[in-house]
């Protein structure tokens, strides 16, 4: 609207201030001078020569017409994670509603809305920033006030910006709501398998809760199987744990549900610790002294992390030489000390050409093969003497092979090759990288080998074929243990670089690795990892066809994902996750679970509504914190500098901004008259003088 004129007197001086400074100190000297001399019309030339002064000042008068502005009112609305808790966004909703329409109803008034989300990745609720940025939209001079509606739990308050008017808080959630948290303090990146790490981990009720000592705890590894315990509430927890593998150990913990708290979303945790093996104990029993003993020797003790125990079998009980004992510098096979008393002490045992020659009674070799059933690993390196009547397979140990020997060993030049199978095998997928390309492409370029004991398979995955065919390593499991049988002893010829050699210390290493379960070498597996929000998804199969995983976010939703091969047993899937928080994945046969960010975001630490952050902000500018629960309070004017909240209600300031909209300039005395009244004095006090 158009408002009514206002005036005041400006100078606007013909010449420079400069000028007429200079020109009014030359009059103030001539005036001294007149004074020093006597002459009595002195004040008619003082006041002439302020005449000419004011005359060049030029003073005029401005009329300006005004055009009213109107106040504004800035209000931030949350709309984070934590602000769609309970009936939170229900409150929000009206309470924009009947602020719109307090504002509405307020002379010259109006409202600007801003509404906020959750900040990138895990930055939480940047209201103040938000805040900043409302402000830096709309003229300052306009604000009237600013009003927050919001459940008071923001991560940026140090970026309060600074404000002309009060800032008000209308503070959504309930005095009665509570809610309980899990929260890991304290858990290591990496763990030494074997031995015990302590997580330290802390279950803590919020706001109002329900008087509670204990609750439980639930924990998984690698999505398995939940163990369940009772633990103290609002304690520090210390939590030995042994890592049961190497490679990534997922381990999720959480706490049931309780009745009435408002959320479950930060009552589970993810921690993904690495298992490092600090040494693999390995003992190698080699039947016979051969070309490709030392080749496993150097092998084996090439890798700094192995601990080697080698026996080699010099002189068999059946030998009679004549030379007495005590004179041999040979050391007895300590059989009972290795095989009874600390044969669980070894991660890997390789038998290298080993025969039956009474040297290990079979009680022993039971041992062994009990050994294999309770979670240990044995490679079985066969010879010739596997197919005769001394075969390692005629032992105890027999029962855990998975392959017979027919007694047939076939000695001619073939090139070991990938199965079908062993393609999508994780052991052997991918070794044909290891080599050029043979005539043809067909299979690798690996040097040959020119011995083969034939066997037939009883059970197990044959992952490599010899000749025409036939089986020639053969991976299975046993019970909770593993074993390998290689129908052949001429692999030390890859290592020789024979033909071009071939990848016999990669071969190794999987065989090593999927014999002491790491993760990446399973057969069966689902895995995911997450880059930012990017979550993708590997399924690892001997089976084929497509598989379907189904996914279930945080908030209970459920998607179904068709994962497609990329290579021989591997399918994936890229996806990206709508939220921070946990996610579990399963097939109907694995399941997996997988942290998106932290398994509780920033916006889940609290969750109370409570205005003890903003606080110091709303007193420094005179504002009010109203809960929704009590209801909404009036909007009224008041001035600026007085207290702008009470009892049911907030108040604004209103600032009396305007535009002008015109100027007219008039001068204030005509510069006739100003000609006149110079000349007038200048010769009165010519005459006064003159008379006297």
């Amino acid at each position: 609207m158009i408002g009514s004129g206002t005036g005041s007197v400006i100078f606007d001086p013909l010449l420079p201030w400069a000028f007429v400074a200079g020109l009014g100190m030359a009059l103030a000297a001539f005036l001294a001078l007149a004074l020093w001399r006597g002459l009595s019309g002195w004040w008619l030339r003082a006041m002439a020569a302020a005449v000419v002064l004011a005359a060049l000042a030029n003073p005029s008068f401005q009329r300006e017409e005004r055009e009213a502005l109107s106040d504004i009112v800035i209000a931030v609305i949350d709309e984070s994670a934590s602000q769609k808790l309970a009936d939170r966004p229900a409150q929000t909703a009206a309470a924009v509603e009947a602020l719109e329409a307090a504002v509405a109803r307020l002379p010259n008034t109006e409202l600007r809305v801003f509404r906020l989300g959750d900040g990138e990745g895990n930055e939480g609720t940047l209201l103040m920033s938000r805040l900043a940025e409302a402000l830096a939209e709309e003229p300052r001079a306009r604000l009237a006030g600013a009003v927050l509606v919001t459940d008071g739990q923001l991560h940026d308050i140090d970026r309060a910006p600074s404000l002309p008017a009060p800032l008000h808080v209308l503070l959504t959630g309930r005095e009665g709501d509570w809610d309980r948290r899990l929260i890991v303090k304290n858990a290591p990146a990496f763990a030494i398998l074997g031995e015990t790490v302590t997580l330290t981990l802390r279950i803590e009720d919020q706001g109002a809760a329900p008087p509670a000592d204990r609750a439980e705890l639930n924990i998984s590894v690698d999505g398995g199987e939940e163990m369940t315990f009772v633990v103290p509430v609002g304690e520090d927890l210390e939590l030995p744990l042994e890592l049961p593998h190497g490679g990534i150990n997922v381990i999720r913990f959480a706490v049931p549900p309780a009745e009435g708290e408002l959320t479950d979303r930060n009552n589970a945790a993810v921690v993904q610790i690495n298992g490092v093996r600090d040494r693999l104990r390995v003992l190698l029993v080699s039947g016979e002294p051969h070309m490709g003993e030392r080749v496993w020797r150097n092998l084996l003790k090439s890798d700094s992390a192995v601990d080697l125990v080698h026996f080699t079998i010099l002189r068999p009980p059946e030998k009679q030489d004549g030379v007495p004992v005590n004179e041999l510098s040979l050391i007895a096979f300590p059989t009972r000390e290795l095989f009874l008393e600390k044969i669980d002490e070894f991660d890997l045992i390789v038998f290298d050409r080993y025969k039956l020659r009474g040297i290990l009674p079979a009680l022993y070799l039971d041992n062994v093969r009990r050994y294999v059933e309770a979670g240990g690993a044995v490679l079985v390196a066969a010879g010739p003497d596997f197919a005769s009547a001394a075969s390692l397979y005629r032992s105890p140990l027999g029962e855990a092979m998975p392959g017979v020997p027919t007694g047939r060993v076939i000695e001619q030049g073939f090139r070991p090759a990938i199965t079908e199978l062993g393609r999508r095998h994780p052991v052997t997928s991918g070794l044909e990288d290891f080599a050029p390309q043979g005539e043809g492409g067909e299979s690798p370029a690996w040097g040959r080998w020119f011995r083969q004991v034939e066997v037939e398979p009883v059970s197990g995955n044959t992952v490599m074929a010899g000749i025409e065919g036939r089986p020639l390593l053969i991976l299975d499991r046993v019970g909770e243990g593993r074993i390998a049988l290689m129908a052949s002893d001429h692999t030390w010829l890859w290592s020789r670089g024979f033909e071009g050699g071939g990848p016999q210390l990669e071969l190794l290493r999987r065989l090593a690795h999927w014999m002491m379960k790491e993760p990446e070498l399973e057969e069966e597996a689902l895995q995911a990892t997450a880059e930012g929000a990017t979550v993708t998804i590997v399924r690892r199969t001997l089976g084929e066809g497509a598989r379907e995983v189904t996914v279930t976010a945080p908030d209970g939703s459920k998607v179904t994902l068709t994962l497609e091969e990329v290579a021989p047993g591997r399918l994936e899937a890229v996806w990206q996750a709508p939220e921070m928080g946990l996610y579990r994945l399963t097939d109907g046969e694995l399941d997996a679970v997988i942290a998106v960010g932290p398994a509780a975001p920033r916006e889940f630490e609290a969750t109370i509504a409570e205005p003890s952050a903003l606080a110091p902000l709303v007193e420094a500018t005179r504002g009010g914190v109203a809960r929704l629960e009590e209801g909404m309070p009036d909007l009224r004017q008041v001035r600026a500098g007085r207290a702008a909240a009470g009892r049911g209600w907030l108040g604004i300031t209103p600032r009396g901004a305007y535009v002008t909209a015109d100027v007219t300039l008039l001068p204030l005395v005509s510069p006739w008259i100003f000609l006149m009244l110079a000349g007038l004095l200048t010769v009165g006090a010519w005459l006064r003088e003159g008379r006297r």
